[in-house]
């Protein structure tokens, strides 16, 4: 039987977060998790993508085990019932259902703010920890990089990647283009509900600014800032690291304005602060900006700002599938390729068999000079006669009847016999 790229997917799209929560798996677990699979079931390419919105496994073998995988899973996340699990899961038994689903996912078509960079990076990573731990074949290494080349024509030939189509990434940008003249800028993080933690996530990378967090329950600021540059603040002093900060980025839920304008009068600014509410419904309030020095831009003000950024990127959307179009049919060819190479390796041994067991009758004849003459003689007969096949068997592969031809090839010279001679 032949062996199929197959996959399964849990995401924001078939599972709660309360679930996806429990199978998410960092890179030790995922390096753990391949080892497993490929000792248990002797999979061939092994790929576990892991975020906050979706789990995937990718693996090839010649049947189905995606219940398997799942259960394995299920017991490694010490969850007590697997086969809940079950029908959370998609499973992708076609080839190129499963390859397809990797090239969109890659490139951020499937991610939940469409275009985003996180998922295609940790993509990248998934990579990475297949490639350390050795269950990365010759189909999942050619798979991957066409993947990454097909996304780099994406940043480089549509705007499915410009601007920023998520509040959280279009707050931080706001922050780098507010900060601009200012040499580590102070920024205050308010609140760590879902969207206030997403702004920490999405400053994880820039650098750009000292930043402090701040949060009712402390013990969620240290979560966020373990292995982070980042300071934590305690609520009790939330006047005096207002009063310290540059821009401030708000996300608590609260049923009156936190930040009224009699608290930003008591800042007594001297420069020129700004405040960014994320909060809904509003914890600055409107009247805050009456005060010299205090700009205050609301979420609709960032909404506005991501629905632009979004829209632009879904105009670009057709121009992505044209591109995985094209790189998905190159891919394919060179699959389809592969998949007939054992038999054409099988027909040179064959063939090479013959040649030497001829050669052998002849030797006792000739002087080595000769016998090295001979040899190279029939080795590039050989390699002639292999011409045609080679061609013709890849040009079966284009129209799709490669596996016909190949039967023929094997059963007009016995070839499975030869190989168990060999």
């Amino acid at each position: 039987m032949t062996n199929t790229f197959r996959a399964i997917s849990l995401s924001y799209k078939t599972a709660p977060l309360s679930i996806r929560e429990q199978v998410a798996v960092d890179e030790n677990e995922a390096k753990t998790f391949s080892l497993k699979l490929k000792e248990m079931f002797g999979f061939q390419d092994i790929l576990v993508v892991s975020t906050c919105n979706r789990t995937e496994v990718y693996y090839t073998s010649a049947d189905s085990f995606a219940e398997q995988i799942i259960k394995l899973l299920a017991i490694e996340k010490g969850i007590e019932n697997p086969a809940e699990l079950l029908p959370l899961f998609e499973v992708m038994d076609d080839q190129r259902l499963a390859v397809r689903h990797l090239f969109e996912v890659a490139t951020g078509l499937h991610s939940q703010v469409v275009g985003d960079l996180q998922i295609p990076n940790q993509v990248k990573h998934a990579y990475q920890w297949s490639a350390d731990v050795d269950v990365a074949g010759p189909f999942l290494h050619r798979l991957m990089h066409t993947i990454f080349f097909s996304s780099k024509r994406v940043a480089q030939e549509t705007s499915f990647r410009d601007g920023a189509a998520s509040v959280s990434y279009a707050a931080v940008e706001l922050i780098e283009d507010l900060t601009r003249n200012h040499t580590l800028p102070k920024v205050l993080i308010v609140g760590l509900g879902e969207i206030g933690s997403d702004v920490v996530k999405n400053l994880d990378d820039k650098q750009f600014a000292q930043i402090t967090l701040l949060n009712r329950t402390r013990a969620k600021s240290e979560n966020l800032a373990e292995g982070k540059d980042y300071r934590v603040a305690e609520w009790e002093n939330l006047e005096a690291e207002v009063a310290h900060a540059d821009v401030i980025v708000s996300s608590v839920r609260l049923d009156t304005p936190l930040f009224t304008k009699q608290f930003v009068e008591n800042l007594n600014i001297l420069t020129f602060k700004y405040f960014i509410d994320l909060s809904v419904p509003r914890s600055v309030e409107q009247e805050a900006e009456e005060v010299p020095g205090t700009l205050l831009y609301s979420i609709d003000d960032i909404q506005s700002k991501a629905n632009a950024a979004l829209q632009k990127r879904l105009e670009a959307v057709p121009q992505v599938h044209q591109i995985l179009d094209e790189a998905m049919a190159g891919f394919e060819d060179w699959s389809k390729e592969m998949s007939i190479s054992p038999t054409l390796q099988k027909f040179k041994n064959a063939l090479d068999q013959i040649r030497k067991e001829e050669l052998s009758r002849q030797l006792k004849n000739l002087t080595p000079a000769e016998a090295e003459k001979f040899d190279k003689l029939t080795a590039n007969i050989i390699n002639r006669i292999l011409r045609s096949p080679a061609v013709s068997l890849k040009n079966a592969c284009r129209r799709g009847d490669q596996d016909q031809l190949a039967e023929y090839l094997v059963e007009l010279f016995d070839l499975e016999k030869q190989t168990m001679h060999s």
